[in-house]
């Protein structure tokens, strides 16, 4: 059973976990700049949490910590942002996550970034009923390079 649940502070300890995973990284590109220091991963989640504009929500499966969903405010925009752990990669985890999200906050329109080869995220985002926008381009830390990436939006 998929879930989502107010953010915990043990659950920060799996977030960093997933966070390790170089292919995880690479998919999601706009990582932090060294995902291994502990220090400014809890400086980022806890401005996060700090923040009354931001809503974030713990993902769980069978009771299992497997990522996070959150929107927060961008460019006059809220904005969505998820990580699912690899290990729940294609089983639809991140489909049915986010749709739960989106029944819970329901601001629209709500737009969305991804870099455009992140072709399961695309799928999930356009099967809950994004649709392009525009693009941007950016250096995205994980990758070392400048990545093209599409802005959806739900209206």
């Amino acid at each position: 059973m998929i879930e989502l649940r107010p953010v915990e502070p043990a659950d920060l300890d799996e977030f960093f976990e997933y966070q390790q995973d170089p292919d995880a990284n690479h998919m999601a590109a706009f990582a932090a700049k060294n995902p291994s220091d502990r220090g400014v991963f809890n400086l980022h989640w806890q401005s996060l949490l700090d923040d009354e504009t931001i809503t974030v929500r713990t993902v769980t499966v069978d009771g299992e910590v497997v990522g996070s969903v959150l929107a927060y405010p961008n460019e006059g925009y809220p904005e969505l942002s998820y990580w699912t752990a690899k290990s729940q990669w294609g089983k639809g985890v991140t489909t049915t996550a986010v749709e739960a999200f989106l029944k819970e906050f329901t601001a629209r329109p709500i737009r969305a970034r991804v870099v455009k080869d992140n072709l399961g995220s695309v799928k999930v985002l356009h099967k809950l009923g994004f649709r392009t926008v525009g693009e941007a381009q950016g250096f995205a830390n994980a990758r070392g390079a400048v990545v093209t990436e599409e802005i959806l939006e739900l209206a």
